[in-house]
């Protein structure tokens, strides 16, 4: 099979990354080179209050990774993932190649804060909201 590049996004158990974020990096990481994949790029992504608890945990902290792979790796590499005590859930996509180097890019360079700021410019919209009531 060709190499693809994917996008995975993975929740970590917060208590563990707090405790040593390299080491739970380096968890991922090492999934990852087990089964031949070349890392392109990976950050934190944000830690958040989960919806719903996620095997007792209510928070989780994400971690965000494009690697390049053998398309039939990676139900290997999610195999993986589920028997991690560090690894909560993993999402793995395959990435449009037109897509790849901006959104490489775009992980690299990208504000972390960009949701808070993107929520404060939402605020100051000044768009009617709901329906106008017309007097007759």
């Amino acid at each position: 099979m060709p190499v693809n590049t994917y996008e995975g996004m993975f929740l970590l158990d917060s208590a563990k990354a707090a405790a040593s974020w390299d080491d739970a990096v380096r968890h991922v990481h090492d999934i990852l080179a087990k089964h031949n994949a070349e890392i392109v790029a990976s950050r934190q992504w944000d830690e958040r209050r989960l919806a719903y608890p996620v095997e007792g945990h209510k928070k989780g902290t994400y971690l965000l990774t494009y690697f390049k792979a053998d398309g039939s790796n990676v139900h290997d590499i999610a195999a993986d993932c589920r028997l991690s005590d560090v690894i909560l859930r993993e999402l793995i996509l395959k990435v449009h190649p037109k897509l790849i180097d901006h959104l490489v890019t775009q992980a690299m360079t990208s504000n972390p804060n960009a949701d808070e700021e993107q929520g404060r410019e939402e605020e100051h919209d000044e768009r009617p909201r709901g329906r106008r009531r017309r007097d007759d």
